[in-house]
């Protein structure tokens, strides 16, 4: 049959390539994709909120599957609109979408199903926000509402900090009219970051591979909030006795609660856990598959994906056991190359050289974000994160020295990286050699 992928970031051009080898497939389409996803699919120009140019394609083309990207579409309800019209698509409808499109929403939620999360407090005004954080004796972390391509969360150390997070959401409206309309003000708590992800469909839940993500733009975990900068799976962090407790703790309570609020849950579930002293805790929930995550996760995945997101459409994900879901032992990474400039203003049209150079270096995937093709075949970059280099190896660090090696043969003008994606994971990997007595 033929596939629609939906977006043109990297999460796409991964979900290009891993549908495009699956035997029930014969051809996969991209709507409006990239460089990366025209090499390994067809792109067609089409815009993801374009519902009814989307619908005449799908029609025309007898798409047997669309699956759906980025937030944005799911939270618009394109969903909704292709089941209107008979078609299989992949993602939650427009009522369940909203546990990404709205903070205030997912924490109501939250707060409804018992699901362990940081202490909270919703404002629709900013002075009330304010003055409660001047009587708080801890630091808080302030999220805008609404949509705000990953970086409408603001981790403050100080009251200043948080106070200007207010006024820049709330009263500068940085992230949007409607997405500062209201915020959510949360303690702010310590802890590693795990991101995992689970196929949902009723009243089955499959998780994936785990992965862990890197948020700040520069080394050592500082510089601003991005949409990430890399992302590595599995997650050592990620035990089998910590996922049982998210499953049971994060993602049971919530999607029986979806389902009594009558917005059932289908599709693909992501949370956003910070591992703490006193356990798991859900930070938020994602409506959709993560980016730069899923690069590493598609690379280990062994199964057909198509297969798995077909049963999520047609219910009978709960035929699937476990060990059908064949996984990689081998560990992957993914290493993001940025525009100069991002998460703030760049420049985009720069030339990107050495992609072919970089695509030899062996167990290396180079999945293209923000990229374009230009006439005569030269790419360009096209967004804040350009490429998302992955590769995967015996252990951590050989992915990681493969990523890197792929990394130094490409290059352009105002790109940077970090150069210690999977550190944390590959020091704690590292054993110490037992010491001599005495």
């Amino acid at each position: 049959m033929k596939v629609l992928v939906i977006g043109k970031g990297g999460r796409e051009h991964a979900l290009v390539w891993k549908l495009a080898q699956s035997p029930r497939v014969d051809q996969v389409f991209c709507a409006p994709g990239n460089a990366g996803t025209g090499i390994d699919g067809v792109n067609v120009p089409i815009d993801p909120n374009d519902f009814e140019s989307l619908l005449r394609f799908t029609k025309k083309e007898e798409i047997g599957l669309t699956v759906v990207g980025p937030e944005d579409p799911l939270c618009n309800g394109i969903v909704d609109a292709f089941q209107a019209h008979g078609l299989r698509i992949f993602g939650p409808a427009k009522s369940a979408a909203k546990l990404e499109g709205s903070k205030v929403f997912a924490k109501k939620m939250m707060r409804h199903a018992d699901v362990p999360t940081a202490e909270f407090k919703l404002f629709d005004h900013p002075e009330p926000a304010r003055a409660w954080i001047e009587s708080r004796e801890y630091p808080v972390v302030v999220k805008a509402d609404g949509l705000a391509a990953g970086k409408g969360v603001i981790v403050c150390s100080t009251k200043e900090e948080a106070i200007e997070a207010v006024n820049r959401i709330m009263v500068r409206e940085e992230f949007g009219q409607a997405a500062g309309r209201q915020i959510v003000v949360e303690k702010r708590l310590d802890g590693e970051e795990v991101s995992v992800l689970a196929l949902v469909a009723g009243r089955t839940i499959v998780p994936l591979a785990p992965a862990q993500d890197h948020k700040r733009a520069f080394d050592g975990d500082t510089g601003p909030n991005t949409g990430g900068m890399g992302a590595y799976s599995p997650a050592p962090l990620a035990t089998p006795e910590l996922l049982g407790e998210i499953e049971t703790q994060g993602f049971i309570p919530i999607v029986h609660a979806m389902k009594r609020a009558r917005t059932p849950f289908r599709g693909l579930l992501y949370a956003g856990v910070l591992v703490t002293n006193q356990g798991p805790r859900i930070l938020e929930y994602n409506c959709r598959l993560g980016d730069p995550e899923t690069q590493p996760v598609l690379m280990r995945l062994k199964s057909d994906l198509c297969e798995l997101l077909e049963a999520v459409v047609d219910d009978t994900l709960g035929d699937f056991t476990p060990e059908q879901i064949v996984w990689d032992p081998r560990p992957a990474i993914c290493v993001v190359m940025a525009s100069g400039g991002y998460p703030g203003p760049y420049v985009r049209g720069k030339m990107i050289q050495g992609l072919e150079d970089a695509a030899k270096v062996p167990d290396v995937k180079v999945f293209h974000a923000g990229t374009k093709l230009e006439p005569g075949g030269m790419v360009t970059t096209d967004g804040g994160r350009v490429l998302g280099v992955t590769a995967i190896g015996d252990t951590l660090a050989d992915a990681k020295a493969r990523a890197y090696e792929a990394i130094a043969k490409i290059s352009f003008p105002g790109g940077f990286y970090r150069k210690d994606i999977g550190d944390k994971a590959i020091t704690k990997s590292v054993q110490l050699p037992p010491q001599a007595p005495g």
